[in-house]
């Protein structure tokens, strides 16, 4: 008998495979390596998102006394292109290459576009913080430019990345790789924000530069390996490509009754009302708390721990037939005590209060976000589960760039209003602008409560008319 036979080595074979997360996703065409090395770009637009959304935020705001509104705008800039990342999947789908390459091009174009906005940025930030340099407007253009072209590259990135494994993995797997690609960008978050924070501990503006440059070059390095000989050459669809189809009369089909409307609208309202702080809170916890860098930019690995603790949460709930809609508003109403937190921990002083609401924060985040999105896939009928949920992440995208605008003008202005004195003496302080914006997107959250209401009492649908099981029940 040989010894891979043996009943005690196949025990402890079948032992590690049921240990070990997303193991089994793997098949004789796509082997578990090549699946975690193509999910490496995944990695990639994981840190360009931290760097973005937290640590540079927090730099440019303390650190290089960039006023906020513009801060806010800054950061924004790459969620213009979020609601084209439906187009860009659509033509992807539908891409006339010599060799009949279809994902590779886009991954590469992104990448690149990643790599030039990185590789301007620190320079154009360091002008952009010298009021008194007569060339300062180039350091506005140069930023915005930076912003611009990251945040394109990282959604034409992410969105080729997720078409080319689906492409690559049988119609039986394709949820559970899905997945695992999901939870590989949010431990990507997670390293990354903990990587950021230990390299900024002693903050100087050569070591911000030094970061930059160095998330410029591991993008390229990471998306390189991801994409190495990932899609096979094809010179019969080189030589005939496909029509590309028009896609009015499914949108019309789509929007036409039902609960989409209701449900696109908690989508916004939902997340509107969790991203409206995103750029404020490690400003809140170093302004207001007196928080280091090292210490603020950890809180994105908090906020990471909290959504993926979510994600467990709504596999365990989803995978025994669990209403998405209540799911839904369960992660409202968490961001309702997340916000609370927040905002006593500065009344308080209590920078453990904060970590709290941070946690809290991405649990609740986390939870709507499932909860919706599992929601657009059970309407997605008749084959249109790309449209549905590519207007999911249009409404989120657009609502998400709006409400981080909005925040930190709204944040700025009442900062304003409470240094004159309009509220008198007692509120003058830093915390009022920030508390301001906690305390509108309470009442945000609130609205997507009363809009989810009648979908909260309402059946759930049949099992066989809902697509709650996409793979969120398989992770780990």
């Amino acid at each position: 008998m040989s010894r891979l036979d043996d009943p005690r080595l196949r025990a402890w074979r079948e032992l590690f495979f049921k240990l070990m997360p997303f193991s089994d996703v793997a098949t004789a065409d796509l082997p578990l390596g090549r699946l975690l090395r193509l999910s490496l770009f995944q990695v990639s637009v994981s840190m360009a998102t931290v760097l973005l959304m937290g640590t540079l935020n927090r730099v440019m705001v303390v650190e290089l006394g960039v006023p906020t509104w513009l801060v806010a705008t800054m950061v924004a800039l790459p969620l213009v292109f979020a609601p084209l990342r439906a187009l860009i999947g659509h033509r992807s789908d539908y891409h006339h290459s010599a060799f009949g390459l279809r994902r590779i091009p886009f991954l590469w174009i992104g990448s690149m576009m990643q790599f030039g906005g990185f590789a301007i940025m620190p320079f154009a930030l360091l002008l952009l913080a010298d009021t008194e340099n007569v060339v300062n407007f180039l350091g506005h253009m140069g930023a915005a430019l930076a912003f611009l072209l990251v945040g394109a590259g990282l959604h034409t990135t992410q969105t080729a990345g997720l078409a080319l494994a689906t492409d690559l993995a049988p119609a039986d797997k394709r949820p559970r790789v899905v997945a695992l690609l999901y939870v590989t960008f949010v431990l990507g978050l997670l390293g990354s924000a903990l990587l950021f924070g230990q390299l900024l501990t002693n903050f100087s503006a050569q070591l911000l530069i030094q970061l930059i440059q160095g998330v410029a070059a591991a993008t390229i390095v990471l998306n390189v390996i991801a994409l190495w000989k990932q899609e096979a050459v094809d010179l019969e669809r080189a030589a005939a490509p496909p029509v590309r189809p028009p896609f009015s009369e499914t949108w019309r089909a789509f929007v036409t009754g039902g609960n989409a409307a209701r449900l696109l609208v908690v989508v916004g309202l939902g997340t509107a009302g969790f991203t409206m702080q995103d750029i404020l809170l490690e400003p809140y916890g170093g302004q207001v708390l007196g928080m280091t860098v090292s210490q603020t930019t950890v809180l994105t690995a908090l906020w990471a721990f909290g959504q993926l603790s979510a994600f467990a949460l709504a596999a365990r709930v989803l995978g025994h037939g669990g209403n998405p809609y209540r799911l839904s508003a369960a992660g409202a109403l968490f961001g309702l005590l997340a916000f609370a937190f927040v905002i006593y921990a500065a009344s308080l002083e209590s920078v453990w209060l904060f970590r709290t609401g941070a946690v809290f924060i991405g649990f609740g985040a986390g939870l709507l976000a499932v909860g919706t999105m599992t929601a657009a896939m059970a309407l997605s009928e008749g084959g249109h589960s790309g449209l549905a949920l590519g207007a999911w992440g249009a409404v989120q995208a657009t609502a998400w760039g709006g409400s981080v605008a909005f925040g930190g003008a709204m944040r700025d202005v009442v900062s304003g209003f409470a240094s004159a004195g309009a509220f008198g003496p007692d509120l003058t302080g830093p915390a009022v602008g920030y508390v301001a914006v906690y305390a509108f997107e309470i009442v945000l959250l609130l609205a997507a409560l009363i809009v989810i209401l009648p979908l909260l009492i309402r059946p759930a649908a049949a099992p066989g008319q809902s697509s709650s099981k996409i793979g969120l029940d398989h992770l780990p």
